[in-house]
């Protein structure tokens, strides 16, 4: 028998017969997702290109946590491979009673100075993985009346970003687009949240080549840690959107509020100095 569930949550309580997918599982944000739901007692699927990585986390986890943890690494941007991941999940033995959207990146530069199958691959994973593997699982929670999805956006979302355009308007799909589904799940048990982090210390700066702006006070970044113990209390909670962290707060609302004429020339400035 599942465990019973705590009143108003829409993650289900652990259970052997269930799982966890966490997409871009090696590092950062999906890392300590998958390190904080496993101390909670959620078996879990990783997924991320880089195997070896997964398998001495996949072992570290079932050693320290006593659960089940299966490692993947496919290409969620590459539509075969996705479709195979989902196949593999269906068939097995646990049910996907969450999924956890994170695989992303960004690029840094003038969009007419980046390679264009770069930008195009942005899309595939920012964009059409989080809209696909949401689409995969959400029928099967429905039937089973709980079940949640974690898709995680940035605070990017909220306002056009020179320099990031491509990534910036991912993020703002993603945003848009979850707190949508969240909606057309009313009343059926099962949630989408939309996580917006800010500035947080992973290898996301290295890999979009924006190692400048590693310099900004620590005042304005937060740890992986903090931001997914803030995304997996959203998921319990059934909650629209997650924005972790005061500054992000503000900066989300000054990305909503502010005339495009002002912000953009002032968001030019600023993310072109990297």
């Amino acid at each position: 028998m599942p465990a019973a569930r705590h009143a108003g949550m829409s993650l289900p309580e652990p259970d052997p017969q269930s799982t966890v997918l966490v997409t871009g599982a090696s590092s950062g944000i999906g890392e300590e997702l998958a390190r904080q739901l496993a101390e909670r007692g959620y078996n879990l699927v990783l997924v991320a290109r880089r195997r070896e990585r997964l398998e001495e986390m996949a072992g570290a986890l079932r050693a320290r946590h006593g659960v089940a943890v299966d490692v993947d690494d496919a290409a969620v941007g590459d539509p075969a491979q996705r479709d195979r991941l989902v196949a593999t999940l269906r068939e097995g033995e646990r049910a996907v009673v969450g999924v956890c959207n994170n695989a992303g990146f960004s690029t840094y530069g003038r969009f007419q100075d980046i390679d264009p199958e770069r930008e195009r691959e942005q899309v595939r994973v920012n964009v059409d993985a989080v809209h696909d593997l949401t689409g995969a699982f959400v029928p099967t929670m429905i039937d089973r009346g709980e079940g949640a999805i974690l898709n995680v956006a940035s605070t990017a979302a909220f306002q056009p970003l020179p320099y990031q355009a491509t990534y910036a308007a991912t993020k703002a799909f993603v945003l848009a687009f979850s707190e949508a589904v969240h909606t057309d799940l009313t009343g059926t048990g099962v949630s989408c949240t939309a996580l917006c982090p800010g500035p947080t210390r992973t290898e996301f700066t290295e890999v979009a080549g924006m190692g400048e702006f590693e310099k900004t006070p620590d005042l304005f970044w937060q740890s992986a840690a903090d931001v997914a113990r803030d995304a997996i209390v959203g998921m319990l909670a059934g909650r629209r959107t997650v924005l972790p962290g005061v500054m992000n707060k503000a900066s989300a609302n000054a990305g909503r509020l502010a005339p495009r004429s002002v912000l953009l020339p002032v968001m030019r400035a600023v993310w072109g100095r990297g």
